[in-house]
């Protein structure tokens, strides 16, 4: 494959650690990188080529005119600490490609050893039955036991076996196959809120990130964007609720009735 990482800058980082992020369930990953990206202000040093693993297979149309073809954009993001003693890097990768997954986790790879990362860290989601309401745990998984025991340091749940699905998991097992440690944190989502972006979640993973990172985040406005939607899922629940029992019970009146005229 022809050399698709195009790198503007190559900076030489202390103490580096990489946030890998794909969209995935409940954009809990996306969400949580994305605003990291804002409130450390962090720098775009390069990008991935998309050409050789995405293929646009349609076009937007706006005020009735046709645009050019777009491919999904692949970046990188760079973060240093006043003190130069901390920095991050952050991938943020806008869909997860059909095929070719692999590669192009390979790649991403690439970047984080030319940068001498010395971690790399995913999140993803933890599909359960919590109720939206309730606080959303962390849970974690990681490629070695040390970095599981000091995951456990910060209250993260330790589910034992579990499946790590897409980019956001497979990108730990290939920096397992390279020596890397690797680290993922899977905010709780609710099994009936799947479809629906969860700030909440994406909230507690980077409550628990930045902790372990050792990096301090403003995440107030993240915060409010989760009490926003919880109010929202309220509205909802009530509504669907509503119509289940328009839909699904008979008023008593209406049985009495009924008995009535079979008796008759």
């Amino acid at each position: 494959m022809r050399d698709v990482i195009k790198l503007y800058r190559q900076p030489r980082p202390r103490n580096c650690a990489m946030l890998a992020s794909w969209p995935g369930i409940g954009d809990v990953s996306l969400t949580a990188a994305k605003y990291l990206v804002e409130k450390l202000n962090a720098e775009q040093i390069g990008e991935i080529d998309p050409v050789d693993f995405f293929e646009p297979v349609g076009v937007a149309v706006k005020d009735n005119v046709v645009e050019r073809p777009r491919f999904p954009e692949s970046k990188f993001y760079y973060w240093q600490s006043a003190k130069r003693d901390r920095s991050l890097v952050i991938f943020l990768g806008e869909e997860q490609p059909a095929f070719k997954g692999y590669d192009l986790v390979n790649c991403v790879l690439d970047v984080a050893q030319r940068l001498k990362v010395t971690r790399v860290y995913s999140c993803a989601a933890a599909v359960t039955r919590v109720h939206h309401s309730e606080e959303m745990k962390v849970w974690g998984a990681a490629t070695a036991s040390a970095l599981v025991d000091e995951l456990a340091k910060h209250n993260v749940v330790l589910r034992g076996n579990l499946r790590i699905a897409g980019l956001n998991g497979l990108i730990l097992g290939m920096a397992k196959e390279r020596g890397m440690e690797g680290v993922c944190l899977l905010g709780e989502v609710p099994s009936y809120a799947t479809q629906i972006a969860n700030p909440k979640a994406s909230l507690a993973v980077l409550r628990v990130l930045t902790e372990v990172i050792g990096i301090t985040v403003d995440l107030t406005e993240l915060a409010h964007l989760a009490e926003q939607v919880d109010r929202e899922m309220d509205v909802i629940a009530k509504r669907i609720t509503a119509e289940y029992i328009d839909q699904f019970t008979e008023p008593i009146w209406e049985q009495d009735e009924d008995e009535d005229e079979h008796e008759e």
